[in-house]
């Protein structure tokens, strides 16, 4: 007689996929051991950008402790190197996403195998892959959430972010180390092993198993389609449909290029940005001087071709700013030999990074301006009227917008 009895996922003909087994985890294994290595370090250079041993207003992750070895003072060379890091940072997680979900699909029957636990080893595996698991999706799922702009998550992305990255990373080593060879040689072998993933009772397939692995690379092929273009200017940034292109559209002309956040939603006062009731502060070794734009721009103006690039993954081409140096106005307040670090503070009142640091070495870099004209235009609003910060390779948070106070001196 027929058992009608319900099968529970923890029976062996619950899962009857004929695709499922160690050919295909392996494949799968192999490319996301490429891309999540390449993830994990695109992500503490992001992370080593911000400067975070600089200052405590850099530092969004202030209990990090060892977390925080390789912290290096970030470059201003190459120009276009967080543009690049960043770029590929958010890019190939989106693209690894359909090779995620498929990896998880493919291991699903063990993770309801019976009995749960066998022993003190088989304990220890599962509780790394509960890490491996639970760390991948909640990663990815941060990660997408801060490229949407929708931060449904509790407390602030970059703390998140950063020590889940961590535990992600430890349980994916180890998960790695135990895995790898086997993979090796199931995609060596001239037929597959058979192991607990492959179904005592295949249903009749309906697609191959190399198939379904050019099905999974077309769903990661039309998540680059459908986001790199953000990291672009022009046509090719209405191609980015599924992530933000940088804020509100910038319409035309020389302010005609990618925002954040607007003048109004981070509340900049418009009577704090006229020419008449705007001044600077810029505070260093000899005292405090004040300027007011007219004052900016009687000094020496230089140019440079920057672009601006964010944490979310968008960026600009190069715009050409034009302005005073960093090291110019240091020299103004006592320090004409050797630019210390700067601390800049902006008439933003509500938001993040209402304030930032630069290192040295950012502000003797000749092209680290305060910016007052942008493609041959007065800033607009948005972009920063009446002054912003523009450094060569630096985050975008730290190329402050609306500069009120800027203050020379060894901040390490």
């Amino acid at each position: 007689m027929r058992d009608l009895a319900p099968r529970l996922p923890s029976s062996p003909g619950f899962w009857r996929s004929p695709l499922r087994g160690p050919w295909f985890t392996s494949v799968l294994g192999l490319v996301l051991l490429v891309g999540i290595t390449v993830l994990f370090v695109t992500g503490l250079l992001s992370y080593a950008a911000y400067n975070p041993d600089l200052a405590p207003v850099n530092d969004k992750t202030p209990d990090k402790g060892i977390l925080g070895f390789y912290l290096f003072a970030w470059p201003t060379d190459p120009p276009w190197l967080y543009r690049l890091t960043q770029g590929v940072h958010v890019t190939l997680g989106l693209v690894l996403i359909p090779v995620l979900l498929a990896k998880l699909w493919s291991v699903v029957p063990r993770l309801f195998t019976l009995p749960p636990v066998r022993s003190l080893a088989h304990a220890l595996e599962r509780l790394s892959l509960l890490l491996l698991v639970g760390g991948a999706l909640f990663e990815f799922v941060t990660g997408v959430l801060n490229i949407q702009l929708d931060y449904l998550f509790p407390g602030s992305f970059y703390p998140l972010h950063f020590y889940g990255a961590w535990v992600f990373f430890a349980a994916f080593v180890a998960h790695a180390v135990l895995k790898v060879p086997s993979a090796l040689r199931n995609l060596r072998a001239m037929r597959e092993e058979r192991d607990d993933l492959v179904s005592p009772q295949p249903a009749a397939p309906t697609v191959t198993r190399r198939g379904a692995l050019w099905f999974v690379g077309g769903g990661s092929l039309l998540m680059f389609a459908t986001n790199a273009g953000r990291g672009f200017d022009g046509p090719l940034r209405a191609t980015a449909v599924l992530s933000p292109h940088g804020g509100p559209e910038p319409g035309g002309g020389p302010n005609g290029f990618q925002i954040n956040k607007t003048a109004a939603h981070v509340g900049i006062d418009p009577a704090d940005t006229r020419d008449d009731t705007w001044r600077l502060v810029v505070t260093g070794r000899s005292g405090t001087v004040r300027f007011s734009r007219a004052d900016l721009l009687a000094m020496d103006q230089h140019s440079a071709a920057l672009p601006i690039a964010c944490v979310e993954g968008w960026s600009t081409s190069d715009q050409l700013w034009r302005g005073v140096r960093l090291r110019d106005l240091a020299a103004r307040v006592g320090h004409e030999d050797h630019p210390p670090d700067l601390f800049v503070e902006s008439l933003q009142r509500r938001g993040a990074f209402r304030s930032g640091a630069l290192r040295a070495n950012q502000v003797a870099d000749p092209r680290s301006l305060l910016a007052l004209y942008v493609n041959g235009a007065e800033l607009s609003r948005d972009h920063g009227h009446p002054a912003r910060i523009i450094v060569p390779a630096a985050p975008g948070v730290l190329n402050t917008k609306w500069v009120a106070r800027m203050t020379f001196g060894d901040l390490a």
